[in-house]
């Protein structure tokens, strides 16, 4: 956003003394959605100024426009149309191509706010968060282990070990047993390898403490937090819900120390198996005691984890030194200790086979994640049944089935990576395939090979769900023909232009199919992971081995699964680092991927502290203080004008109001997922009560879609007998059947995208700004603090919109 970012400051119009000449202005705050705008497109000119912000995000005015609550009777007929643009957030610099590699973090992340709506039910709401929080932890174990897996085990342990391996790649000579040096025995291998996941921990620390200190850490309004009412109403109401500093601060040293719990694991389990095969009674004693000191810690990282969730009703700004530094360091220090303890001379300790205690791990670890997963889904199911919400995604087991969908995506990546490595270290075909001394590399534990080895079914499962849907649309844009010519009265009829509408509305109704595909997709997910696993337990080698023997079909074919599960993990993972590393280069595709990371980083990380930051513990406080301080000083009207994501963000922002502030904003959402998507994934911060909340509390509010639209679409609130309706009938688009003389070229397919060039955007502009009270005499002293939010009692009456 290079144009964002250039803009000049304006000599401080937010805080200009309106005109004691008349009311002043109206203002229009524009939020745009996915993907980010500039403040030029926004604006409609060329020429901008950056009003209020940083770099970062900021609010953005035309230049003609700085100063205009000096001179309201320029704008007694239109708005003053302000642009918050916040793109940078989600797609600044290029190191936030790394957050691809948070993926599996940010999708546990969004299933504890997938939670069903649980009126009366706080022991079940708190176990659903203590559950998804354990998934999130066991996704952190799974990483760091990934990469104690291809230092310690693959690279010093397996090829360290092997003359044959290590003579190949001159960087690992000096570990080789062939020169008989001191990093030659295999305690000293493994401990220097320990530096990977080691340093991979403190990425993950540094990389959270510094989007903690940025996004984590924005004040929100006093008044909102002295509030008692804000505690009884929807959740996005409440004063804590957009600080989440304590419990991020609290769940980051909890999941450092686990990180460096599981170093310390991998190092210790393999040098004390060891020492009790060879007698050493000292260094058998001091195995077992750290062994028994890193259960210690495991059992207090999870007791911190379990122990407390958010603080959503009141501000909460305390931290705990104990949880946030000492955990860390005490694991840190075990660490240490567990590296001189490998690294202690055993000159008779010879590598072979793979390291111990990684197979067993590892299984542990997908047999708890899969127990997690059920337990969840039963908890999830049991909170729905008692108080069911209509529309709700899956019956309430949206947030069991992204879980599930998390822990394969960690799976895939730790497997993924396993397999490339191995496949490089080892230079022949598929570790594990063959047998006897060609193999220098036996390759990663056997059950991330099973793992790898259902991907294929996996695959085979998604293009039959494809197949299935692409069928299923054709056949409805088949049925939407005859509804599109009937939406245009009077054209004559173009087969190939009605059939390329009804396509975009068939199309755009797969969102509404999503619920079924992830059913679909989890359940296979959770089907085959348990396979996997069983195999793995039951046979303990890999799956070409397990079917030797077998019916000559059979053999084949899991001989070929191994093969391309094989083949497609470690494609798969090049395909990962070759996106992240465009990303880092090329803005563009970074700002890909910042579109993923506009709807998967909305929710605060509230199960895991290594997830990508929530962008909206920034932006709600921005449009918050922006709306309240505005209407503060100057008593004018104002509408939040939000397309998409932005809809999302300003419904937040309105909710974090004073009750008198929001009585005076009118609200213009379009292209707006709050119902279709996040009503239904998110049906306690987003269901029918909440929305309706919304619509009572603000003065007014309309809401327009469009049939082609796959992302926005009603809000479905039904108002009081009457009142005006939120939702707009659906806009035609395109605008314009075929060639007319005012429109003599074919008009786009718009979708979900400028909604602006529709003329009833204007027109239901003007409607809400004409239906909001008449604008309060401004004050003229300092007045209150901006976070008051008071206007005149007697100018804070609503409309019956």
């Amino acid at each position: 956003m290079p144009a964002a970012s250039s803009a000049p400051d304006a000599p401080a119009p937010p805080h200009a003394t309106p005109s004691p000449d008349g009311p002043a202005p109206a203002l229009e705050l524009l939020v745009h959605g996915v993907g980010g705008a500039t403040p030029e497109e926004m604006l409609g000119d060329p020429r901008t100024v950056r009003v209020t912000g940083d770099h970062t995000a900021a609010i953005f005015r035309r230049t003609e426009d700085v100063g205009a609550e000096e001179r309201p009777a320029d704008y007694r007929e239109k708005p003053v149309p302000e642009a918050y643009v916040w793109s940078n957030l989600t797609s600044g610099n290029g190191i936030r191509a790394l957050w691809l590699l948070l993926l599996p973090f940010m999708v546990v992340n969004l299933a504890h706010w997938m939670r069903p709506n649980t009126h009366g039910h706080p022991r079940l709401t708190r176990l659903y968060g203590v559950l998804v929080r354990l998934l999130a932890v066991s996704l952190t174990f799974l990483l760091v282990a990934a990469a104690c897996e291809v230092a310690l085990d693959l690279t010093a342990w397996q090829c360290g070990g092997s003359d044959a391996c290590s003579g190949k790649k001159s960087w690992l000579g000096f570990l080789s047993t062939a020169h008989g040096g001191w990093w030659s025995q295999p305690g000293r291998r493994i401990a220097l390898a320990a530096v990977v996941p080691t340093a991979l921990t403190g990425l993950l620390w540094y990389l959270s403490h510094r989007t903690w200190s940025a996004y984590e850490s924005q004040q929100p309004l006093p008044s909102l937090a002295e509030d008692p009412d804000t505690a009884s109403g929807p959740a996005l109401g409440r004063p804590g819900f957009w600080y989440g500093r304590r419990l991020v601060a609290r769940l980051r040293a909890a999941h450092t120390a686990a990180g460096f719990l599981t170093v310390s694991a991998a190092l210790t389990v393999a040098t004390a198996r060891y020492d009790r095969s060879a007698a050493n009674s000292l260094l058998d004693t001091l195995g077992w005691t750290l062994q028994g000191a890193i259960a210690l810690g495991g059992a207090i990282v999870i007791w911190v984890i379990c122990r407390r969730g958010r603080s959503e009703t009141r501000f909460d700004d305390a931290l705990g030194k104990a949880e946030t530094t000492l955990l860390p360091a005490l694991a840190l220090t075990g660490l240490a200790l567990a590296v001189l303890y490998a690294g202690w001379s055993r000159p008779e300790w010879r590598s072979s086979g793979q390291l111990a205690g990684g197979a067993r791990g590892f299984g542990l670890l997908a047999l708890a994640q899969l127990i997690l997963v059920l337990t969840l889904a039963a908890v999830a199911l049991r909170l729905h049944h008692r108080a069911p919400v209509a529309r709700t995604a899956m019956k309430g087991l949206a947030g069991p089935a992204v879980a599930m969908l998390a822990c394969a995506l960690g799976g895939v990546m730790s497997g993924g990576i396993a397999q490339r490595v191995a496949d490089w270290l080892d230079g022949s075909a598929t570790p594990g395939m063959t047998a006897g001394p060609a193999e220098t590399v036996l390759g990663p534990p056997v059950v991330l090979t099973w793992q790898a080895s259902v991907i294929p079914a996996l695959l085979l499962v998604l293009v039959l769900l494809g197949l299935f849907y692409g069928v299923r649309t054709w056949r409805l844009r088949n049925a939407l023909t005859s509804r599109v010519e009937d939406d245009y009265p009077g054209e004559r009829p173009d087969p190939v232009r009605t059939g390329r509408i009804a396509l975009a509305r068939a199309a755009a109704a797969l969102t509404d199919s999503a619920p079924r595909m992830i059913v679909v997709l989890s359940g296979a997910t959770l089907v085959l992971g348990g396979i996997a696993l069983l195999g793995a337990f039951l046979y303990d080698v890999v799956p070409g081995r397990a079917a030797k023997g077998m019916p000559t079909p059979i053999e084949a074919l899991t001989h070929a699964s191994q093969a391309l599960g094989s083949w497609l993990i470690g494609f798969g993972f090049l395909l990962f680092v070759t996106w992240g590393r465009r990303a880092y280069r090329d803005p563009k595709a970074r700002r890909t991927i910042g579109i993923l990371w506009d709807v998967g980083t909305f929710w605060p990380r509230a199960a895991h502290p290594f997830a990508p930051p929530c962008y909206a513990e920034r932006a709600v406080p921005d449009l918050t203080w922006r709306m309240a301080t505005w209407t503060e000083r100057t008593g004018g009207r104002l509408v939040i004008s939000g397309h998409s994501q932005g809809s999302v963000l300003a419904a937040a922002a309105v909710w974090q109001l004073p009750p008198r502030t929001r009585h005076r904003v009118a609200m213009l959402t379009y292209g707006a997922p709050l119902e279709r998507l996040y009503g239904r994934w998110f049906p306690a911060y987003f269901g029918p009560y909440c929305l309706r909340h919304l619509h009572d509390e603000v003065d007014c509010w309309r809401n327009l879609w469009r049939h082609t639209d796959p992302i926005g679409g009603p809000v479905r609130v039904v108002p009081d007998e009457g009142c005006h309706p939120v939702d707009h009938p659906a806009l035609r688009d395109p605008l314009v059947y075929g060639r007319t003389r005012e429109q003599p070229l074919p008009a786009p397919i718009l979708g979900h995208s400028e909604y602006q060039a529709d003329p009833e955007f204007a027109i239901e502009r003007d409607n809400l700004l004409a239906r909001l009270p008449s604008p309060a005499v401004p004050r003229q002293n300092s007045g209150p603090h901006p976070g008051d939010g008071g206007v005149d009692q007697g100018s804070s009456g609503r409309s019956s919109g």
